[in-house]
């Protein structure tokens, strides 16, 4: 029992082996003093809008309600999360080789001899005609001792991996908030268009009824019914491509959910959603750790590093080990006694000769791909950094546009007024008075559309910061 204990402690010495391969470093990225935005920007501050929740940021509750809802029965987060399993069960497999595997196995040999055979015995020589023989072992299956490191660096890509499916599941979850918010903040917009067009509608149909009335009494011509007659049709056919677009941006919020097609429960209007009153960014070095396909990207690079030891270890001798442990004997009262064991201990080691360049291909492929994953870690980081200036850039310059709007809005509904007032006093064409209410309803309309644009900003510099996947 000394021998195979003392191999079994040397086997085990050499588990502690170097590592072939380089190790992981991160690579220097070069990051901006601060982002990018359209107006000089305050000292950058710690404090950022995406270390906020995203119950924090939106503050709509049946909005809140959906995005709870889609982190439970989302199609894409549920394959993440199988994604993430996969991942961990596969770290579990790659891991388990480093160590031994042994089984335990026993039979049970039962034989009834002849007397009667080629050669018969008398009863006296062959008392009992059956004979048993037992057999039980402790196996050692094949176990490879990892000197050069292949395993460990085996391990280290399938870790590597399963973190990145891990920061992927996280990316899913910062989409989906987004993708929920976008969708119900779009919705709502569409329903205030569609109070607008109802609202527009209803005044030109008074003003259609007022120039009826006048030519009736002869005041007003066939011309104006007809520009009347023609305003009411507009308005009147905006209302079926507005309930169009909600329908379909219900089943879209639908689908977000899980859920089949239906109608999608609303909370707060669009002109009375909450706001963050600022938006602070926080330091930009900060963005890569915040952000998950940033980490992702990395973990990929950690990877494919790990995947060149793998192929460099090729390159050495593999020495692995099998044998059993256990007892032979035809009685099994002495199965475990000291003469009835056996083992047996077989080192084996295989050493690459001749590949016709496999293992050197295999090398520079790994090299290659390495290279690969840090080209991609690298466009990340700059595609945060610009996601972040653009969200910035779309916050600052929407808003200056929806300041302007408003005031136009002001002005156009004034000049609507005035016109009709001129008109029923006679001073004025019916022709100025269409004119204003036609002007007036397309930048209503488009008010609605910068006020939508001023919301989603925030939503987008929400999610280019990284925010969203924090529960």
């Amino acid at each position: 029992m000394k021998t195979p204990f003392t191999l079994s402690v040397l086997a085990a010495s050499l588990l502690t082996g170097c590592s072939v391969g380089p190790n992981y470093h991160r690579p220097a990225v070069q990051t901006p003093s601060a982002f990018r935005a359209p107006t000089a920007q305050p000292a950058p501050e710690a404090a950022s809008l995406a270390d906020l929740k995203w119950w924090e940021v939106f503050k709509d509750e049946k909005l809140q309600e959906l995005i709870r809802a889609s982190l439970v029965e989302n199609y894409d987060l549920r394959d993440a999360v199988t994604r993430v399993e996969a991942a961990r069960a596969n770290l579990g497999i790659t891991r388990s080789e480093q160590f031994p595997n042994a089984a335990v196995g026993g039979s049970l040999t039962t034989t009834r001899l002849s007397r009667d055979g080629q050669l018969p015995l008398p009863a006296s020589f062959v008392p009992s005609q059956n004979r048993t023989f037992g057999q039980a072992t402790l196996n050692l299956l094949s176990f490879e001792v990892d000197i050069w490191g292949r395993l460990r660096r085996a391990t280290e890509a399938a870790r590597a991996n399963l973190l990145g499916a891990e920061e992927n599941r996280k990316a899913v979850v910062k989409t989906l908030v987004s993708d929920v918010a976008t969708s119900y903040f779009s919705l709502r917009e569409l329903d205030y268009e569609l109070e607008i067009s109802k609202e527009t509608l209803a005044t030109r149909q008074e003003s259609l009824g007022l120039i009826q009335t006048r030519q009736g009494g002869g005041v007003a011509t066939l011309l104006d019914l007809r520009q009347g007659e023609q305003l009411v049709d507009t308005a009147a056919e905006t209302i079926p491509q507005l309930q169009e677009r909600i329908e379909q941006t219900e089943n879209q919020i639908s689908l977000l959910l899980g859920n089949n097609p239906g109608e999608v429960v609303r909370g707060r209007s669009l002109t009375e959603q909450e706001l963050p009153p600022e938006v602070p960014t926080g330091l930009p070095s900060a963005l890569l750790q915040r952000r998950p396909d940033v980490r992702a990207a990395e973990q990929n690079l950690i990877a494919a590093n790990a995947e060149i030891g793998v192929a460099k270890a090729a390159y050495f001798p593999q020495i692995s080990l099998s044998g059993f442990l256990g007892g032979q004997s035809t009685q099994l009262s002495s199965l475990f006694s000291a003469p009835s064991r056996v083992w047996t201990l077989t080192p084996q080691v295989a050493q690459p000769v001749f590949t016709a360049g496999r293992l050197k291909s295999n090398v520079r492929l790994t090299e290659a791909q390495r290279q690969s994953a840090l080209i991609q870690y690298q466009k990340a980081v700059q595609t945060a950094f610009t996601d972040v200036s653009n969200a910035l850039v779309a916050h600052q310059r929407v808003r200056e546009s929806r300041v302007q709007q408003e005031l136009l809005v002001t002005a156009l509904a004034d000049r609507k007024r005035l016109a009709y007032v001129r008109y029923r006093g006679g001073v004025d064409t019916l022709l100025n008075a269409l004119d204003a209410d036609r002007d007036l309803f397309q930048a209503q309309l488009a008010l609605s559309q910068i006020r939508l644009n001023e919301v989603l900003s925030v939503v987008q510099l929400y999610k280019a910061l990284g925010g969203g996947w924090q529960q």
